[in-house]
């Protein structure tokens, strides 16, 4: 059965991206809006109303306006916005979450897109938690840098205006009160804030998420060998993310911000040292993939009962 979609904000750099990953897709029919109807809110009304499925690549108060004009029972809505990430009443689209997530998310009339910090942040931690290798109350530093395109328009005219780019590589955040730290600490399942420490980098896309390690510190003393073991374990099998083995990290001298290009995988890997007991967990993602359209046509494809990679770069 054809399933009818709408993205609210389609014309943004994430919507653009969902609309590359489902054209032509014949199991999906898109409801678009011509240029004079975008703003219209009767206009909006009916096309949100007449989706099956709704994606909304708006700000967070526009999103949270375009969810109450749906008034129907039946349409199923994935919002990229921050608006609803910790929101009662809304699954978190992150399907490599924890076990049974996925078919959790399945059943979900309101799913909140995850950030692209709190993806490659929570791939890294969460099934450590889980496993008990890292203690609920532990505290977790998580740092990294982002391609421009993640700040959106204004960012992206910022490093692609006629003065060039403001810098080469830039912290930011540095307040401490970042939007994705509620979404870090709810779903990693830590009793405290993770101290987040953000940069960007005068690249267009990729990210580098980065959460270091005292081995030696940790209850029971896990070695490199645990802490990778159980990444491995809980996502084996996964066609979007992957563990690299401990040989290939040891191998490798860098990671590079583009090291999934325009992809929607996930990479993760352990770097560590037994002798000094310290570990570095890196993941490398595509902002714009598997941290912003990626996760939203996966998430669709959750919700329509279609292949969960139809439509996705891997």
């Amino acid at each position: 059965m054809t399933q009818n979609i709408f993205i609210d904000g389609g014309v943004g750099t994430t919507g653009i991206e969902i609309n590359e990953r489902i054209a032509g897709r014949p199991e999906l029919s898109l409801i678009t809006l011509d240029e004079a109807k975008r703003k219209d809110a009767a206009a909006r009304r009916e096309a949100l109303n007449a989706a099956d499925v709704v994606i909304l690549c708006l700000p967070d108060d526009a999103a949270r306006e375009a969810v109450a004009l749906i008034d129907n029972d039946r349409t199923r809505v994935i919002d990229a916005s921050t608006a609803h990430r910790v929101a009662d009443g809304w699954t978190y689209g992150f399907a490599e979450l924890e076990p049974g997530h996925r078919e959790k998310l399945a059943e979900s009339r309101r799913v909140a897109n995850p950030g692209c910090w709190p993806t490659g942040f929570l791939a890294l931690v969460r099934p450590l938690v889980l496993a008990g290798l890292l203690p609920m109350d532990w505290p977790v530093t998580v740092s990294g840098a982002s391609g421009y395109s993640g700040g959106g328009k204004s960012m992206i005219a910022e490093y692609e205006g006629s003065e060039g780019a403001p810098s080469a590589f830039r912290p930011y955040g540095l307040g401490l009160g970042h939007k994705h730290i509620p979404e870090m600490q709810r779903y990693s399942g830590l009793q405290h804030l993770p101290l987040f420490a953000p940069a960007v980098a005068n690249a267009y896309r990729g990210m580098i998420v980065e959460v270091p390690l005292q081995l030696r510190a940790l209850p029971g003393t896990p070695r490199v060998a645990d802490i990778h073991a159980a990444l491995a374990a809980a996502y084996e099998g996964s066609a979007i993310v992957s563990v690299a083995s401990l040989e290939d990290s040891s191998a490798m001298t860098q990671v590079r911000l583009e090291h999934v290009g325009a992809t929607d995988r996930l990479a993760l890997f352990v770097f560590g040292s037994e002798e000094s007991g310290q570990a570095r967990l890196v993941a490398a993602l595509d902002n714009l993939g598997k941290g912003a359209a990626g996760a939203a046509v996966q998430n669709l494809n959750i919700l329509a009962g279609l292949p969960e990679t139809a439509g996705l770069r891997l």
